[in-house]
């Protein structure tokens, strides 16, 4: 790894895998390989410093060896005989190398793309798309008059919801070490030799990738809720503390500016979310205490964050009295702390006082106080509201004696920070499945006598005795039911459980404010009764009260759809909720706004790439049209991984492919491991993906994007020709394929996911071998692992070659659908991501691990087959020979990281042998884990 070079002149020309392409743009490329030599080249002199030449020389020989494999010049079988029977000992520095190379080079893209946008703005270039720029140019072209765009943008919202990830497993000094290397990378590319302090660039690097290499990339022990809460909490004083105030001041001043008569985007219209600690399904760890824990963590960087701001702010804003005139409100604020030594500083002294005030509201509703707290003996503040008042009066005072400069600073941030964070940080979402609640309510309405034997009711005698009761006070337990065990007449351990999660979650919508806890979503909603079921625990815990006139609702009831068989039902479902006078009033007192969240990562697993993205697709027709009939405003909550085989790909490309009248100035979208840490870990690229989420949203709300016209309707009929026997296609190799589950444990680490402490929650929903029962995140990763990456393209070719080949005229019916449709476009697209990494020479060495020969050939055949013959039917549709022509970053990154990948995936399938074989040693499975982790990192969306 000392010279991380292409080693020869043709190197360039071959990827490995599917990916056939020219040389690309190699002059523009050469910084980014020169960072990527300087950054192997000084982590390859510290593998040698630090495990000798033995380590280092095996490093170095597996590389040049990748590099061959990928210009045909050895078989792939003598690169893994390089690794036959190496001592585990041996093998994890091995690993070790080539993860840290992955983690490197993700630096040296990140710091490339800010180069590349760098020489675009020079040039004069308009605005990319993607950039609110660009947006902003779109809008003044489109000639929106200001009542269209108040109507559209009314309660507009956009929220990434960040949840856990077994593949998101680095150690916070990996993080910030990581983040340090790259701060000294943009020195670099900005022409500076030493930082600020003087310390010489070059040398610095060595030191943090020393860092590196001597911290152990994972933990020994499984990970822990605690640990997944304090991962997801890292990037908000990484990057979000930073950004997301900026993002929503620019964005509101963006428009204040076009439409002045319209106080347009008031509310911060980027607010975040998380589902990591308020998740339960299929997660026996979450419990009450595991809510409290969630929201307290989060409240308490919140109010760390404003002492902190607060504090500076003191020092800053040092302005007297006898040199400038402020607000009669601001010395009515300031008096109210006395302090003679800062008599004629009432700045000073009212920042002190909105110090004091947060202070004491942290003592009163914190488990635990941040650093640098204020006791002045006042008042806690009420709400936020009320602090962020003063911190107005701050405001407005500098600006009214010409020191406007200076509130546009840290306070303007703060006050942003106050506007969107408030006391809670960030929405914790609630989430079970629809299976749990109906056992826990039907134990909760025999406890009560109000029915012995819920489960034996049709759904129409469930939904009425459901109605009734969410229709009346009376609550369904006592303190009997909870004082005593089971067998003296009180609750089971299950009930006892969901009931002190939802009691959790009431105590932090009364102490932080509703949005503390915005949601409850129903994994696996099927029906009215599921939708209704999670209302009644609702109303049990006092989060809501239907029985008046003006109902109580702070939390949202989502369902969420997930299979393709319920994603097709489920606007009739929420239509038949809605004809419920009570469920009306329930979504009539949260703004006449109800939420729905689409599954796409069960979809995918149900029945297949292109006929889950249909699904999907037709769901939110579906739902759209049910929200225009009933008079609600709909909300859709995107359930996306990061690979496409789960909804992932280029955000911008999926919010445009949205149907008409399926985003309405709102979005909310899960984000999930490795994509968190490449999109959110640093404040430029957090801002600039951030960005990208607003642009679209924006573009997708207030413009046609569609581009169909009255053409909708045949191209309709189109894809779901194409997605029925897409899923046909699918479902004879998952479902039907006799021993196709023993091939898919056999030849994937899905097993050993569960088995080596990654993620705090089991693969499977149930103790059961099915597919279906399977969680989607293992199923995927498992596949990626494995460089099948099968979720992503199975069944698609099939559909394709069988519509063309029927009738003369189809092929140009989708080239033409490909042109015009964004949809469309997306969904080949992202296909061929995943297609481009994706590698069935080494697929076959994880098939070599079934044992039942027979068995391997048949379904690995399959699978070779129908990857042949979707690349193929990709580029006759698109008329790409280059499966990554429309998406030259990832084509760079494919060429520049994919034979460093090959060493970890042989090295992965020798220790899995052994593992299997009974090798117990704690290196192997070490090894194995590690393994997982560097080619997560790698791959960047495995998951």
């Amino acid at each position: 790894m000392a010279q991380t070079t292409d080693p020869g002149p043709d190197a360039s020309l071959e990827p490995i895998g599917a990916v056939h392409r020219t040389q690309v743009g190699r002059e523009a490329t050469e910084p980014m390989r020169e960072d990527i030599r300087l950054l192997g080249a000084i982590l390859g002199e510290t593998v040698r410093e630090q495990n000798g030449d033995d380590v280092f020389d095996l490093v170095e020989r597996a590389r040049v060896e990748s590099f061959r494999v990928r210009r045909s010049e050895i078989d792939r079988s003598d690169l893994a005989e390089l690794f036959d029977g190496i001592d585990a000992r041996e093998a994890i520095p091995v690993i070790r190398a080539f993860t840290h190379f992955a983690l490197l080079a993700n630096v040296a893209e990140d710091i490339h793309r800010e180069r590349r946008r760098a020489v675009h703005e020079a040039a004069g270039e308009p605005p990319p798309n993607s950039t609110l720029a660009a947006t902003y140019d779109k809008l003044d072209s489109a000639g929106l008059d200001s009542q269209t765009v108040v109507a559209a943008l009314r309660g507009a919202l956009v929220s990434p919801v960040i949840t856990a990830h077994p593949t998101e497993t680095r150690r916070r000094t990996v993080f910030d070490t990581q983040h340090r290397i790259t701060e000294l990378m943009r020195m670099r590319l900005h022409g500076q030799h030493a930082t600020e302090d003087g310390r010489d660039i070059e040398r610095e690097l060595r030191r943090h990738i020393l860092t590196l290499w001597q911290t152990a990339l994972i933990r020994l022990s499984r990970l822990k809720i605690s640990d997944e809460i304090e991962t997801g909490l890292r990037y908000y004083p990484a990057a979000f503390f930073d950004v997301i105030p900026a993002v929503n001041a620019a964005v509101r001043e963006g428009f204040q500016r076009r439409w002045p008569d319209r106080d347009l985007l008031a509310d911060p219209v980027l607010r975040p979310g998380s589902w990591i600690g308020g998740d339960r399904d299929g997660n026996p760890n979450v419990t009450g205490e595991v809510v409290r824990l969630a929201t307290g963590s989060a409240a308490f960087l919140a109010f760390d964050h404003y002492f902190g701001e607060l504090t500076a702010l003191e020092q800053e804003l040092s302005m007297s009295v006898r040199l400038v005139r402020p607000s009669e409100a601001l010395l009515a604020l300031a008096d109210t702390c006395e302090e003679p030594a800062r008599a004629d500083e009432p700045y000073r002294r009212a920042l002190r006082v909105v110090h004091a005030r947060l202070t004491a509201t942290a003592r009163e509703i914190l488990d635990r106080q941040p650093e640098h707290e204020l006791d002045l003996g006042l008042q806690p503040y009420p709400t936020p509201a009320e602090a962020l008042d003063d911190l107005d009066i701050v405001d407005a005072s500098l600006r009214g004696h010409g020191s406007a400069v200076l509130a546009d600073d840290r306070l303007s941030r703060l006050r942003e920070a106050v506007r969107v964070f408030g006391f809670h940080l960030c929405g914790l979402d609630m989430r079970q499945n629809s299976d749990v609640h109906e056992e826990v309510v039907a134990e909760l309405l025999a406890w009560a006598g109000v029915h012995l034997d819920y489960a034996t009711l049709s759904e129409p005698e469930r939904v009425e005795l459901l109605a009734a009761e969410l229709a009346t006070r009376r609550p369904l337990i006592g303190p009997g039911a909870l004082g005593a065990p089971p067998a003296d007449g009180g609750l089971s351990e299950l009930a006892r459980k969901e009931l002190d999660i939802v009691t959790a979650a009431a105590r932090a919508v009364r102490v932080f404010g509703p949005q503390a806890v915005p949601n409850y979503i129903i994994s696996m909603c099927q029906s009215v009764s599921d939708m209704l079921e999670a209302a009644l625990l609702l109303k049990e815990a006092g989060l809501l009260d239907a029985s008046s006139e003006q109902p109580y609702a702070p939390v949202g009831i989502v369902p969420l759809f997930e299979t393709i068989d319920d994603l097709q039902r489920g606007a009739s479902i929420l239509e038949a909720a809605l004809d419920l006078p009570l469920y009306r009033a329930m979504v009539a007192a949260r703004g006449d706004s109800q939420e729905v969240m689409l599954g796409y990562s069960d979809s995918n697993k149900d029945g297949g790439y292109l006929a889950a993205n249909w699904a999907l697709y037709r769901a939110e027709l579906d739902l759209v049209e049910s929200a225009n009939k009933t008079g609600i405003r709909l909300r859709l909550f995107h359930g996306r991984g990061g690979t496409v085989g789960r909804g992932g790909g280029p955000s911008y490309d999926a919010i445009l492919a949205q149907p008409p009248g399926a985003v309405q100035g709102s979005l909310r979208l899960t984000e999930q491991g490795e994509v968190i840490a490449a999109k959110y870990a640093e404040p430029r690229i957090a801002h600039r993906n951030l960005e990208t989420l607003l642009a679209a949203t924006l573009e997708a709300t207030l413009l046609d994007v569609e581009g169909l016209g009255d053409q909708a309707g045949p191209a309709y009929q189109v894809l779901d020709d194409l997605a029925a026997r897409a899923q046909r296609a699918y479902a004879e190799l998952v479902h039907e394929t006799p021993g196709f589950v023993d091939y898919f444990k056999a030849s994937t680490p899905v097993s050993e996911i569960g088995a080596l402490n990654i993620g705090s929650r089991p693969t499977s929903r149930k103790p059961t071998t099915s597919i279906s029962d399977l969680r989607a995140i293992p199923w995927v990763l498992a596949w990626s692992q494995c460089r099948v990456m099968l979720p992503g393209w199975y069944g698609t070719g099939t559909a394709f070659e069988q519509y063309i080949a029927e009738e003369e005229g189809r092929l140009e019916v989708l080239q033409d659908l490909y042109r015009r449709w964004p949809f469309f476009a997306t969904v080949l697209s992202n296909m061929a991501q995943v297609l481009a990494k994706s590698d069935l020479g080494l697929a076959a060495r994880y098939a070599e691990l079934v044992e039942d020969a027979e068995l391997r050939q048949r379904v690995f055949d399959k699978i070779v087959d129908e990857h042949e013959r979707t690349i193929r039917m990709h580029e006759l549709i698109t008329g790409h020979d280059d499966l990554l022509a429309d998406n030259p970053a990832l084509a760079r990154s494919v060429f520049n990281r994919f034979p460093y990948l090959e060493p970890l995936n042989h090295l992965q399938v020798e220790l899995l042998r052994r593992y299997r074989t009974g090798d117990d040693d704690e290196l192997v499975q070490r090894g194995i884990l590690l393994t997982m982790s560097g080619l997560a990192t790698a791959l960047r969306n495995s998951g």
